[in-house]
């Protein structure tokens, strides 16, 4: 799984990261850390959605939090590693979308903020 996303950021310079959590407070939680420890430059945390799945042989059906992470594609792994060793489900949805454009302040600050001083 991990060859799997080296393999993606390769594609794009930066990307979108997103996650779901079930509760407000892990996904504030997951959003604050991961900015704070600079793996991502920004998070916004969206919901309540509402997301039906496969689980355990059982169509299920939920309410979830959406965390939307941007982030410079080189980033990509020790973000997904933190996001898996803090994430409260077994099995959580982490995956990344390239930005393959935007504002070049805004890509430009992207990578500004993830980079410690």
């Amino acid at each position: 799984m991990a060859d799997q996303g080296r393999e993606a950021s390769a594609e794009a310079r930066y990307l979108q990261v997103q996650t779901t959590t079930d509760s407000r407070a892990e996904a504030m939680e997951l959003a604050h850390d991961a900015v704070a420890a600079r793996l991502a430059a920004c998070a916004q945390v969206a919901g309540p959605i509402a997301s039906t799945y496969w689980w355990e042989n059982g169509l299920e059906r939920a309410e979830e939090w959406l965390v939307m992470l941007k982030l410079p594609a080189d980033r990509y792994q020790p973000l997904a590693d933190f996001l898996a060793e803090r994430h409260s489900y077994d099995e959580p949805e982490i995956i990344a979308t390239p930005i393959i454009a935007g504002s070049p302040a805004y890509l430009s600050w992207i990578e500004e903020e993830t980079r410690p001083e």
